[in-house]
Protein backbone atom coordinates (compact mmCIF):
# COMPACT_ATOMS: atom_id res chain seq x y z
CA UNK A 1 0.00 0.00 0.00
CA UNK A 2 1.01 3.64 -0.63
CA UNK A 3 0.10 4.83 3.07
CA UNK A 4 2.25 6.50 5.45
CA UNK A 5 1.48 4.26 7.89
CA UNK A 6 5.03 2.09 9.54
CA UNK A 7 2.68 0.80 11.90
CA UNK A 8 -0.72 -0.36 12.98
CA UNK A 9 -2.65 -1.42 15.72
CA UNK A 10 -5.60 -4.15 16.33
CA UNK A 11 -8.94 -2.55 15.72
CA UNK A 12 -10.24 -3.33 19.79
CA UNK A 13 -10.85 -0.35 21.98
CA UNK A 14 -7.66 -2.06 23.80
CA UNK A 15 -5.66 -2.15 20.44
CA UNK A 16 -2.99 -5.19 20.46
CA UNK A 17 -0.10 -4.42 18.54
CA UNK A 18 0.49 -5.79 14.40
CA UNK A 19 4.35 -4.61 14.26
CA UNK A 20 5.19 -3.90 10.68
CA UNK A 21 9.14 -2.51 10.01
CA UNK A 22 8.97 1.18 10.44
CA UNK A 23 9.26 3.61 7.88
CA UNK A 24 7.60 0.63 5.25
CA UNK A 25 6.23 2.55 2.22
CA UNK A 26 4.63 -1.03 0.64
CA UNK A 27 3.23 -3.37 2.82
CA UNK A 28 1.31 -6.09 1.63
CA UNK A 29 -1.97 -5.89 0.22
CA UNK A 30 -4.86 -6.10 2.99
CA UNK A 31 -7.42 -8.43 1.59
CA UNK A 32 -11.11 -7.20 0.72
CA UNK A 33 -13.73 -8.61 3.31
CA UNK A 34 -15.11 -11.84 2.62
CA UNK A 35 -18.83 -10.58 3.04
CA UNK A 36 -19.96 -8.00 0.87
CA UNK A 37 -23.01 -6.29 0.06
CA UNK A 38 -24.57 -7.32 -3.14
CA UNK A 39 -23.39 -5.14 -6.52
CA UNK A 40 -25.69 -2.48 -7.70
CA UNK A 41 -25.88 -1.92 -11.44
CA UNK A 42 -22.37 -1.46 -13.17
CA UNK A 43 -21.18 1.87 -13.29
CA UNK A 44 -18.41 1.38 -16.35
CA UNK A 45 -20.72 -0.74 -18.76
CA UNK A 46 -19.81 -4.62 -17.57
CA UNK A 47 -17.71 -7.50 -16.55
CA UNK A 48 -18.03 -8.87 -20.02
CA UNK A 49 -16.48 -5.83 -21.41
CA UNK A 50 -13.40 -6.80 -20.16
CA UNK A 51 -9.99 -8.57 -21.18
CA UNK A 52 -7.11 -9.53 -19.51
CA UNK A 53 -4.26 -7.13 -20.40
CA UNK A 54 -6.39 -4.30 -19.85
CA UNK A 55 -4.53 -1.24 -19.16
CA UNK A 56 -4.94 2.25 -18.20
CA UNK A 57 -3.67 5.60 -19.19
CA UNK A 58 -3.65 9.34 -18.57
CA UNK A 59 -4.33 10.92 -22.02
CA UNK A 60 -3.52 14.58 -21.99
CA UNK A 61 -4.96 17.45 -24.42
CA UNK A 62 -5.77 21.16 -24.43
CA UNK A 63 -9.71 21.68 -22.85
CA UNK A 64 -10.61 22.98 -26.35
CA UNK A 65 -8.95 19.87 -27.63
CA UNK A 66 -10.66 17.43 -25.33
CA UNK A 67 -13.45 16.01 -28.36
CA UNK A 68 -10.99 15.26 -30.90
CA UNK A 69 -8.77 13.47 -28.37
CA UNK A 70 -11.16 11.26 -27.30
CA UNK A 71 -11.80 10.09 -31.09
CA UNK A 72 -8.16 9.49 -31.24
CA UNK A 73 -8.17 7.06 -28.29
CA UNK A 74 -11.08 4.76 -29.84
CA UNK A 75 -8.83 5.54 -33.09
CA UNK A 76 -5.72 3.74 -31.72
CA UNK A 77 -7.74 0.66 -30.47
CA UNK A 78 -8.60 2.40 -27.05
CA UNK A 79 -11.93 3.21 -24.48
CA UNK A 80 -12.91 5.97 -22.64
CA UNK A 81 -13.09 5.09 -18.94
CA UNK A 82 -13.98 8.65 -18.31
CA UNK A 83 -13.15 12.39 -19.16
CA UNK A 84 -12.32 14.82 -16.90
CA UNK A 85 -12.84 17.54 -20.13
CA UNK A 86 -12.68 20.98 -18.15
CA UNK A 87 -8.72 20.17 -17.27
CA UNK A 88 -8.29 18.39 -20.53
CA UNK A 89 -7.27 15.07 -18.75
CA UNK A 90 -8.72 11.37 -19.97
CA UNK A 91 -8.63 7.85 -18.88
CA UNK A 92 -8.14 5.79 -21.51
CA UNK A 93 -8.10 1.89 -21.13
CA UNK A 94 -6.68 -0.70 -23.91
CA UNK A 95 -5.12 -3.83 -24.57
CA UNK A 96 -2.82 -3.14 -26.82
CA UNK A 97 0.76 -2.82 -26.14
CA UNK A 98 1.51 -0.07 -28.61
CA UNK A 99 -1.39 2.40 -27.39
CA UNK A 100 0.44 4.83 -26.00
CA UNK A 101 3.20 5.41 -28.44
CA UNK A 102 0.45 5.38 -31.15
CA UNK A 103 -1.39 7.90 -29.65
CA UNK A 104 1.58 10.52 -28.82
CA UNK A 105 1.87 11.03 -32.16
CA UNK A 106 -1.20 12.28 -32.79
CA UNK A 107 -1.94 16.02 -33.23
CA UNK A 108 -3.04 17.66 -30.11
CA UNK A 109 -2.59 14.87 -27.71
CA UNK A 110 -0.04 16.76 -25.10
CA UNK A 111 1.01 13.39 -23.00
CA UNK A 112 0.26 10.24 -22.35
CA UNK A 113 0.76 7.56 -19.18
CA UNK A 114 0.15 4.06 -18.32
CA UNK A 115 -0.69 4.88 -14.64
CA UNK A 116 -0.25 0.82 -13.54
CA UNK A 117 2.41 -1.65 -14.64
CA UNK A 118 -0.34 -4.28 -13.89
CA UNK A 119 -3.77 -4.59 -15.52
CA UNK A 120 -7.24 -2.96 -14.75
CA UNK A 121 -9.00 -5.10 -12.28
CA UNK A 122 -12.45 -6.91 -13.93
CA UNK A 123 -13.78 -5.37 -10.83
CA UNK A 124 -13.26 -1.60 -12.47
CA UNK A 125 -16.05 -2.90 -15.15
CA UNK A 126 -18.79 -3.66 -12.69
CA UNK A 127 -17.32 -2.92 -9.44
CA UNK A 128 -18.64 -4.41 -5.66
CA UNK A 129 -19.96 -2.38 -2.96
CA UNK A 130 -17.75 -3.09 0.20
CA UNK A 131 -19.05 -4.17 3.40
CA UNK A 132 -20.82 -2.52 5.42
CA UNK A 133 -19.45 -3.43 8.70
CA UNK A 134 -22.03 -4.39 11.95
CA UNK A 135 -21.43 -1.70 14.58
CA UNK A 136 -20.09 -1.99 17.85
CA UNK A 137 -20.93 0.55 20.91
CA UNK A 138 -18.89 1.61 23.14
CA UNK A 139 -18.26 2.47 26.63
CA UNK A 140 -15.34 4.72 25.99
CA UNK A 141 -15.37 8.39 27.45
CA UNK A 142 -13.62 11.22 25.15
CA UNK A 143 -10.51 12.25 27.02
CA UNK A 144 -7.79 14.46 26.02
CA UNK A 145 -5.25 12.65 23.81
CA UNK A 146 -1.40 13.48 24.05
CA UNK A 147 -1.70 14.02 19.92
CA UNK A 148 -4.28 16.67 20.65
CA UNK A 149 -2.97 18.22 23.59
CA UNK A 150 0.45 18.61 21.64
CA UNK A 151 -1.17 20.84 18.87
CA UNK A 152 -3.84 22.87 21.57
CA UNK A 153 -6.72 21.23 19.98
CA UNK A 154 -8.68 20.70 23.19
CA UNK A 155 -7.99 24.34 24.29
CA UNK A 156 -9.30 25.18 20.92
CA UNK A 157 -12.56 23.63 21.70
CA UNK A 158 -13.70 26.02 24.14
CA UNK A 159 -13.42 28.65 21.38
CA UNK A 160 -15.27 27.08 18.49
CA UNK A 161 -15.01 23.37 17.56
CA UNK A 162 -15.89 24.04 13.46
CA UNK A 163 -18.41 24.83 11.49
CA UNK A 164 -20.94 22.75 10.22
CA UNK A 165 -20.52 24.82 6.71
CA UNK A 166 -17.26 23.98 6.00
CA UNK A 167 -16.66 20.71 4.23
CA UNK A 168 -13.46 18.56 4.64
CA UNK A 169 -12.81 15.77 1.83
CA UNK A 170 -11.26 12.09 3.39
CA UNK A 171 -9.28 10.96 0.10
CA UNK A 172 -8.22 7.53 1.29
CA UNK A 173 -9.33 3.74 1.32
CA UNK A 174 -13.26 5.15 2.40
CA UNK A 175 -15.30 5.89 5.56
CA UNK A 176 -17.45 4.07 7.91
CA UNK A 177 -19.87 6.63 7.71
CA UNK A 178 -22.01 4.34 10.51
CA UNK A 179 -19.46 4.52 13.09
CA UNK A 180 -20.91 6.59 16.18
CA UNK A 181 -18.30 9.08 16.60
CA UNK A 182 -18.41 9.56 12.62
CA UNK A 183 -22.17 9.55 11.81
CA UNK A 184 -23.22 12.75 13.30
CA UNK A 185 -20.88 14.81 10.94
CA UNK A 186 -20.51 12.62 8.09
CA UNK A 187 -21.75 14.41 4.50
CA UNK A 188 -23.05 11.21 2.33
CA UNK A 189 -24.68 13.34 -0.25
CA UNK A 190 -21.29 14.41 -1.18
CA UNK A 191 -19.07 10.77 -0.68
CA UNK A 192 -18.46 8.79 -3.46
CA UNK A 193 -15.77 6.02 -4.65
CA UNK A 194 -13.09 7.46 -7.00
CA UNK A 195 -11.96 3.71 -7.48
CA UNK A 196 -10.58 3.40 -10.90
CA UNK A 197 -10.79 6.91 -11.97
CA UNK A 198 -14.87 7.15 -12.63
CA UNK A 199 -17.09 8.86 -9.58
CA UNK A 200 -19.12 5.71 -8.49
CA UNK A 201 -22.21 7.46 -6.51
CA UNK A 202 -23.71 4.48 -5.37
CA UNK A 203 -24.69 4.30 -1.57
CA UNK A 204 -21.97 3.09 0.36
CA UNK A 205 -19.35 2.79 -2.84
CA UNK A 206 -17.16 5.24 -0.06
CA UNK A 207 -16.96 2.87 2.46
CA UNK A 208 -13.87 1.57 3.77
CA UNK A 209 -11.80 -1.36 2.20
CA UNK A 210 -9.34 -1.18 4.37
CA UNK A 211 -9.25 0.79 8.20
CA UNK A 212 -7.02 3.39 7.21
CA UNK A 213 -9.56 5.90 5.75
CA UNK A 214 -11.90 5.77 8.97
CA UNK A 215 -8.75 6.57 11.21
CA UNK A 216 -8.19 9.39 9.03
CA UNK A 217 -11.69 11.11 9.11
CA UNK A 218 -11.97 10.30 13.21
CA UNK A 219 -9.14 12.07 13.93
CA UNK A 220 -10.04 15.25 11.48
CA UNK A 221 -13.72 14.97 12.94
CA UNK A 222 -15.02 12.62 15.53
CA UNK A 223 -17.85 14.06 16.98
CA UNK A 224 -17.28 16.01 20.25
CA UNK A 225 -20.19 13.59 21.31
CA UNK A 226 -19.24 11.59 24.60
CA UNK A 227 -18.32 8.93 23.30
CA UNK A 228 -14.90 7.70 22.32
CA UNK A 229 -12.41 10.02 20.73
CA UNK A 230 -12.53 13.99 19.54
CA UNK A 231 -11.25 15.19 16.46
CA UNK A 232 -9.67 18.12 16.08
CA UNK A 233 -12.11 20.02 14.19
CA UNK A 234 -15.61 18.03 15.68
CA UNK A 235 -17.80 20.40 14.50
CA UNK A 236 -17.04 20.33 10.77
CA UNK A 237 -18.70 18.53 7.74
CA UNK A 238 -16.54 14.97 6.63
CA UNK A 239 -17.34 13.39 2.82
CA UNK A 240 -15.30 10.05 1.75
CA UNK A 241 -13.72 9.80 -1.29
CA UNK A 242 -12.86 6.54 -2.02
CA UNK A 243 -9.37 6.57 -4.42
CA UNK A 244 -7.62 3.24 -2.83
CA UNK A 245 -8.77 -0.22 -4.90
CA UNK A 246 -10.15 -2.95 -3.40
CA UNK A 247 -7.96 -5.90 -2.44
CA UNK A 248 -5.01 -4.01 -3.45
CA UNK A 249 -5.72 -1.01 -1.69
CA UNK A 250 -3.27 1.12 -4.53
CA UNK A 251 -4.36 4.96 -4.72
CA UNK A 252 -3.54 5.26 -9.09
CA UNK A 253 -3.10 8.33 -10.52
CA UNK A 254 -6.86 8.24 -12.09
CA UNK A 255 -8.41 7.59 -9.11
CA UNK A 256 -6.52 11.11 -7.88
CA UNK A 257 -7.11 12.68 -10.87
CA UNK A 258 -11.12 11.90 -10.14
CA UNK A 259 -10.81 12.68 -6.59
CA UNK A 260 -9.34 15.72 -6.77
CA UNK A 261 -11.46 17.73 -9.28
CA UNK A 262 -14.91 15.43 -7.14
CA UNK A 263 -13.17 17.78 -4.02
CA UNK A 264 -13.53 20.85 -6.21
CA UNK A 265 -16.80 20.37 -7.91
CA UNK A 266 -18.25 19.32 -4.64
CA UNK A 267 -17.15 22.49 -2.20
CA UNK A 268 -14.71 20.84 0.15
CA UNK A 269 -12.67 23.49 1.65
CA UNK A 270 -9.76 21.25 2.61
CA UNK A 271 -8.43 17.53 1.53
CA UNK A 272 -6.56 15.26 3.33
CA UNK A 273 -4.93 12.70 1.13
CA UNK A 274 -2.53 10.55 3.27
CA UNK A 275 -0.99 8.34 0.69
CA UNK A 276 1.24 8.54 -2.61
CA UNK A 277 -0.14 7.64 -5.66
CA UNK A 278 0.54 4.37 -7.04
CA UNK A 279 2.78 2.67 -8.17
CA UNK A 280 5.77 5.02 -8.40
CA UNK A 281 6.50 6.51 -5.48
CA UNK A 282 8.78 9.42 -7.02
CA UNK A 283 7.59 9.81 -10.65
CA UNK A 284 10.09 11.15 -12.74
CA UNK A 285 9.24 14.15 -15.62
CA UNK A 286 12.10 12.16 -17.71
CA UNK A 287 9.82 8.81 -18.13
CA UNK A 288 6.83 9.55 -20.81
CA UNK A 289 4.63 7.81 -18.42
CA UNK A 290 5.50 9.24 -15.14
CA UNK A 291 5.58 13.11 -16.76
CA UNK A 292 2.04 12.67 -18.07
CA UNK A 293 0.88 10.97 -14.39
CA UNK A 294 2.66 13.99 -13.01
CA UNK A 295 0.62 16.79 -15.43
CA UNK A 296 -2.72 14.82 -15.07
CA UNK A 297 -2.77 14.84 -11.23
CA UNK A 298 -1.38 18.52 -11.01
CA UNK A 299 -3.90 19.64 -13.50
CA UNK A 300 -6.65 18.21 -11.15
CA UNK A 301 -4.60 19.79 -7.85
CA UNK A 302 -5.05 23.16 -9.93
CA UNK A 303 -8.60 22.87 -10.72
CA UNK A 304 -9.64 21.72 -7.09
CA UNK A 305 -7.85 25.01 -5.82
CA UNK A 306 -9.13 26.78 -8.17
CA UNK A 307 -12.60 26.23 -7.01
CA UNK A 308 -11.68 26.94 -3.49
CA UNK A 309 -10.50 23.60 -2.12
CA UNK A 310 -6.81 23.58 -0.50
CA UNK A 311 -5.30 19.46 -0.66
CA UNK A 312 -3.16 18.40 2.69
CA UNK A 313 -0.52 15.43 2.53
CA UNK A 314 1.61 13.32 4.05
CA UNK A 315 5.09 13.06 3.56
CA UNK A 316 5.78 9.88 3.70
CA UNK A 317 7.41 7.15 6.06
CA UNK A 318 10.77 5.89 4.90
CA UNK A 319 12.92 8.77 6.87
CA UNK A 320 14.15 9.80 3.38
CA UNK A 321 15.34 13.63 2.54
CA UNK A 322 13.13 14.51 -0.06
CA UNK A 323 15.19 17.65 -1.17
CA UNK A 324 18.07 15.12 -1.93
CA UNK A 325 16.77 12.51 -3.70
CA UNK A 326 19.10 9.84 -4.96
CA UNK A 327 17.16 6.48 -5.36
CA UNK A 328 14.14 4.92 -5.54
CA UNK A 329 13.40 1.06 -4.36
CA UNK A 330 9.92 1.00 -3.17
CA UNK A 331 8.45 1.25 -7.30
CA UNK A 332 6.61 0.05 -9.15
CA UNK A 333 4.79 -1.35 -6.47
CA UNK A 334 2.01 -3.28 -8.53
CA UNK A 335 4.51 -5.64 -9.80
CA UNK A 336 8.30 -6.03 -9.35
CA UNK A 337 9.90 -3.17 -7.67
CA UNK A 338 13.38 -2.34 -8.67
CA UNK A 339 16.17 0.05 -7.51
CA UNK A 340 16.40 3.33 -9.97
CA UNK A 341 18.65 6.22 -9.54
CA UNK A 342 16.69 9.60 -9.35
CA UNK A 343 16.91 12.79 -8.75
CA UNK A 344 15.39 15.80 -7.19
CA UNK A 345 12.94 16.37 -9.76
CA UNK A 346 11.42 13.20 -9.82
CA UNK A 347 8.28 13.76 -7.40
CA UNK A 348 6.06 12.12 -4.87
CA UNK A 349 2.67 13.13 -6.06
CA UNK A 350 0.15 15.02 -4.93
CA UNK A 351 2.44 15.79 -1.61
CA UNK A 352 5.18 17.44 -3.68
CA UNK A 353 3.26 19.24 -6.24
CA UNK A 354 2.69 22.99 -5.88
CA UNK A 355 0.10 24.23 -3.50
CA UNK A 356 -0.22 21.47 -1.55
CA UNK A 357 0.57 21.12 2.42
CA UNK A 358 3.00 19.02 2.86
CA UNK A 359 2.80 17.32 6.21
CA UNK A 360 6.07 15.74 8.52
CA UNK A 361 5.06 13.77 11.68
CA UNK A 362 6.41 14.18 15.06
CA UNK A 363 6.37 11.98 18.30
CA UNK A 364 5.01 12.90 21.44
CA UNK A 365 6.58 15.33 23.25
CA UNK A 366 7.29 16.97 19.13
CA UNK A 367 10.54 15.63 18.15
CA UNK A 368 10.69 14.33 14.54
CA UNK A 369 8.57 10.75 14.19
CA UNK A 370 11.84 8.25 13.36
CA UNK A 371 10.01 7.04 10.07
CA UNK A 372 9.11 10.54 9.00
CA UNK A 373 10.16 11.94 5.90
CA UNK A 374 11.73 15.20 5.58
CA UNK A 375 13.68 17.74 3.23
CA UNK A 376 14.49 21.49 3.59
CA UNK A 377 12.10 23.57 1.57
CA UNK A 378 9.78 20.61 1.55
CA UNK A 379 8.02 20.04 4.26
CA UNK A 380 5.73 22.91 4.82
CA UNK A 381 4.42 22.00 8.66
CA UNK A 382 4.17 19.15 11.15
CA UNK A 383 1.87 17.66 13.77
CA UNK A 384 1.34 14.10 15.83
CA UNK A 385 1.78 11.65 14.11
CA UNK A 386 2.98 8.82 16.47
CA UNK A 387 6.04 6.74 16.95
CA UNK A 388 7.38 3.91 18.56
CA UNK A 389 5.10 2.66 21.42
CA UNK A 390 2.63 5.92 21.11
CA UNK A 391 0.95 6.01 18.34
CA UNK A 392 -2.49 8.24 17.43
CA UNK A 393 -5.96 6.84 18.42
CA UNK A 394 -8.69 7.16 16.30
CA UNK A 395 -11.82 5.12 15.17
CA UNK A 396 -11.78 2.32 13.24
CA UNK A 397 -14.58 0.58 11.18
CA UNK A 398 -17.47 -0.91 13.16
CA UNK A 399 -17.84 1.59 16.03
CA UNK A 400 -13.85 0.31 17.12
CA UNK A 401 -11.20 2.35 17.81
CA UNK A 402 -7.73 1.72 17.51
CA UNK A 403 -4.03 3.50 17.35
CA UNK A 404 -1.87 4.06 14.03
CA UNK A 405 1.63 5.96 13.53
CA UNK A 406 2.32 7.89 10.27
CA UNK A 407 2.69 10.77 8.57
CA UNK A 408 -1.09 9.45 7.32
CA UNK A 409 -1.98 10.68 11.43
CA UNK A 410 0.13 13.42 10.86
CA UNK A 411 -1.44 15.47 7.70
CA UNK A 412 -5.48 14.55 9.30
CA UNK A 413 -4.29 16.89 12.33
CA UNK A 414 -3.43 19.54 9.83
CA UNK A 415 -6.26 19.11 7.83
CA UNK A 416 -8.22 19.35 11.00
CA UNK A 417 -6.47 22.94 12.14
CA UNK A 418 -7.14 24.09 8.09
CA UNK A 419 -11.07 23.51 8.79
CA UNK A 420 -11.14 25.34 11.73
CA UNK A 421 -8.81 28.49 10.29
CA UNK A 422 -12.04 28.02 7.65
CA UNK A 423 -14.54 27.62 9.91
CA UNK A 424 -13.56 31.38 11.68
CA UNK A 425 -13.10 33.01 8.53
CA UNK A 426 -15.28 31.24 5.50
CA UNK A 427 -13.43 34.04 2.99
CA UNK A 428 -10.26 32.49 3.05
CA UNK A 429 -9.08 31.36 -0.04
CA UNK A 430 -6.46 27.85 -0.28
CA UNK A 431 -3.57 30.14 -0.16
CA UNK A 432 -4.90 32.13 2.93
CA UNK A 433 -5.58 29.11 4.50
CA UNK A 434 -1.95 27.93 3.60
CA UNK A 435 -0.17 31.12 4.79
CA UNK A 436 -1.90 31.08 8.13
CA UNK A 437 -0.99 27.47 8.92
CA UNK A 438 2.93 28.26 8.56
CA UNK A 439 2.45 31.39 9.77
CA UNK A 440 0.36 29.92 13.17
CA UNK A 441 2.67 27.06 13.81
CA UNK A 442 4.88 26.96 16.52
CA UNK A 443 8.65 26.64 15.80
CA UNK A 444 10.35 23.43 16.43
CA UNK A 445 14.13 23.57 16.57
CA UNK A 446 16.22 21.10 15.13
CA UNK A 447 17.93 18.57 17.55
CA UNK A 448 21.56 19.27 17.73
CA UNK A 449 21.95 15.44 17.45
CA UNK A 450 20.85 14.88 13.79
CA UNK A 451 22.98 17.09 10.90
CA UNK A 452 20.52 16.14 8.32
CA UNK A 453 18.09 18.94 10.06
CA UNK A 454 18.97 22.14 8.51
CA UNK A 455 17.93 25.24 8.61
CA UNK A 456 16.59 27.66 11.52
CA UNK A 457 14.55 27.19 14.53
CA UNK A 458 12.25 29.24 11.95
CA UNK A 459 11.53 27.00 9.28
CA UNK A 460 14.02 23.81 8.84
CA UNK A 461 14.09 20.13 6.91
CA UNK A 462 12.44 18.26 9.88
CA UNK A 463 9.21 20.69 10.86
CA UNK A 464 9.24 23.32 8.46
CA UNK A 465 7.25 26.38 9.49
CA UNK A 466 7.01 24.39 12.79
CA UNK A 467 3.89 22.26 14.58
CA UNK A 468 0.05 23.66 13.74
CA UNK A 469 -1.68 25.37 16.48
CA UNK A 470 -5.48 24.90 16.55
CA UNK A 471 -6.05 27.13 19.34
CA UNK A 472 -4.41 29.89 17.12
CA UNK A 473 -6.56 28.84 14.32
CA UNK A 474 -10.35 29.41 16.36
CA UNK A 475 -8.87 33.10 16.76
CA UNK A 476 -9.49 33.51 13.43
CA UNK A 477 -6.13 32.65 11.91
CA UNK A 478 -3.43 34.79 12.44
CA UNK A 479 -4.80 38.07 12.65
CA UNK A 480 -3.39 41.52 11.45
CA UNK A 481 -0.39 42.17 13.16
CA UNK A 482 -0.46 43.26 16.26
CA UNK A 483 -3.77 41.36 17.31
CA UNK A 484 -2.53 38.05 18.54
CA UNK A 485 -0.30 37.75 21.61
CA UNK A 486 1.78 35.29 23.25
CA UNK A 487 3.68 34.40 26.57
CA UNK A 488 5.48 30.59 26.09
CA UNK A 489 7.91 31.79 28.69
CA UNK A 490 7.46 29.08 32.31
CA UNK A 491 6.50 30.50 35.50
CA UNK A 492 6.62 28.47 38.22
CA UNK A 493 3.20 28.45 40.61
CA UNK A 494 4.55 27.39 44.41
CA UNK A 495 2.18 26.40 46.95
CA UNK A 496 0.10 29.59 48.32
CA UNK A 497 1.88 32.26 46.32
CA UNK A 498 0.25 34.43 43.49
CA UNK A 499 2.51 34.65 40.83
CA UNK A 500 1.97 36.95 36.86
CA UNK A 501 2.92 36.85 33.81
CA UNK A 502 3.05 39.57 31.75
CA UNK A 503 2.61 40.11 27.97
CA UNK A 504 2.96 43.50 26.22
CA UNK A 505 0.63 44.63 23.75
CA UNK A 506 1.21 47.15 21.19
CA UNK A 507 0.06 48.34 17.43
CA UNK A 508 -3.66 47.57 18.76
CA UNK A 509 -5.68 50.97 18.30
CA UNK A 510 -8.15 51.95 21.33
CA UNK A 511 -9.79 49.87 23.93
CA UNK A 512 -9.59 46.35 23.82
CA UNK A 513 -12.41 44.62 22.55
CA UNK A 514 -15.69 42.98 24.36
CA UNK A 515 -15.35 39.31 23.70
CA UNK A 516 -11.36 39.46 24.19
CA UNK A 517 -9.90 36.21 23.96
CA UNK A 518 -8.19 34.70 27.00
CA UNK A 519 -6.34 31.39 26.18
CA UNK A 520 -4.62 30.04 29.61
CA UNK A 521 -2.58 26.56 29.55
CA UNK A 522 -1.39 25.53 32.89
CA UNK A 523 -0.19 22.63 34.35
CA UNK A 524 -0.74 22.08 38.10
CA UNK A 525 -1.22 18.70 39.57
CA UNK A 526 -4.50 19.95 41.76
CA UNK A 527 -6.69 22.98 40.12
CA UNK A 528 -9.13 23.44 42.63
CA UNK A 529 -6.22 25.49 43.84
CA UNK A 530 -6.80 27.85 41.77
CA UNK A 531 -8.47 31.36 41.08
CA UNK A 532 -7.20 32.83 37.75
CA UNK A 533 -7.73 36.77 36.59
CA UNK A 534 -6.78 38.65 33.55
CA UNK A 535 -4.77 42.50 34.78
CA UNK A 536 -5.16 44.96 32.15
CA UNK A 537 -2.32 47.84 31.82
CA UNK A 538 -4.55 50.42 34.30
CA UNK A 539 -4.51 47.79 36.86
CA UNK A 540 -8.22 46.46 36.28
CA UNK A 541 -9.00 42.95 37.34
CA UNK A 542 -10.82 40.87 35.67
CA UNK A 543 -11.80 37.69 37.34
CA UNK A 544 -11.42 34.46 34.46
CA UNK A 545 -12.41 32.02 37.42
CA UNK A 546 -12.09 30.65 40.19
CA UNK A 547 -12.27 26.87 40.64
CA UNK A 548 -14.08 24.60 43.32
CA UNK A 549 -12.20 23.60 46.50
CA UNK A 550 -13.20 20.16 45.53
CA UNK A 551 -11.86 20.18 41.73
CA UNK A 552 -9.11 18.08 41.50
CA UNK A 553 -8.65 17.84 38.00
CA UNK A 554 -5.13 18.24 36.54
CA UNK A 555 -3.92 21.08 34.68
CA UNK A 556 -6.27 23.88 32.62
CA UNK A 557 -6.42 24.09 29.00
CA UNK A 558 -8.78 26.29 28.38
CA UNK A 559 -10.50 29.82 26.41
CA UNK A 560 -11.76 32.74 28.03
CA UNK A 561 -13.72 35.78 26.60
CA UNK A 562 -13.33 38.96 28.67
CA UNK A 563 -15.22 42.33 28.14
CA UNK A 564 -12.46 44.44 28.26
CA UNK A 565 -13.55 47.26 26.40
CA UNK A 566 -12.98 49.81 29.34
CA UNK A 567 -9.58 49.04 29.56
CA UNK A 568 -6.93 50.53 26.70
CA UNK A 569 -5.43 47.57 24.55
CA UNK A 570 -2.08 48.94 24.47
CA UNK A 571 0.22 47.86 27.52
CA UNK A 572 1.44 45.03 29.81
CA UNK A 573 -1.40 42.62 30.66
CA UNK A 574 -0.97 39.99 33.03
CA UNK A 575 -2.15 36.30 33.67
CA UNK A 576 -2.59 35.98 37.57
CA UNK A 577 -2.58 33.21 39.37
CA UNK A 578 -3.51 32.54 42.73
CA UNK A 579 -2.57 29.14 44.49
CA UNK A 580 -4.70 29.22 47.76
CA UNK A 581 -3.87 25.72 49.31
CA UNK A 582 -0.75 23.35 50.31
CA UNK A 583 0.37 20.19 48.88
CA UNK A 584 0.41 20.77 44.91
CA UNK A 585 1.88 23.15 42.69
CA UNK A 586 2.66 23.68 38.92
CA UNK A 587 3.47 26.25 36.09
CA UNK A 588 2.23 28.63 33.92
CA UNK A 589 2.79 27.42 30.38
CA UNK A 590 1.96 29.44 28.08
CA UNK A 591 -0.87 31.70 27.78
CA UNK A 592 -2.12 34.05 24.96
CA UNK A 593 -4.85 37.02 23.90
CA UNK A 594 -6.46 37.33 20.69
CA UNK A 595 -8.06 40.95 20.09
Amino acid sequence: MAFATPTAFATAATATTTPTVPGAVSVPAVQAPAAQAPAAPAVAGTAAGWAAGTRAYLVISAPADIAAAKAAVAAKGGTVFASYDAIGVIVAHSTSTGFAAALRSVTGIQQVGATRTSDVPADAYSPALPANPAQSATTLTESNRWDMTQIKADQAWSVSTGSPTVKVGVLDTGVDDQHQDIAPNFDAADSVSCAYGKPDTRSGAWRDVDTHGTHVAGTIAAAKNGKGVIGVAPGVKVASVRIAEPTSTLFFAENTVCGFVWAGDHGFKVTNNSYYTDPWQFNCPDDLDQAALIEGVKRAQEYAEGKGSLQVAAAGNSDYDLANKTTDTASPNDSTPTTRTISNACLDIPTELPGVVTVAATGSGSGKASYSNFGRGVIDVAAPGGDGATGVYSTLPGGKYGTKSGTSMASPHVTGVAALIASADPSLTPADIRSRLASQANDLACPASDSRCTGTTANNAFFGEGQVDALKAVGGGTPPTGKYFENTADVAIADNTTVESPLTVTGVTGNAPATLKVGVDIKHTYRGDLVLSLVAPNGTVYLLEDFPNSDGTDNVAKAYTVNASASAANGTWKLRVKDGASGDTGTIDAWNLTF
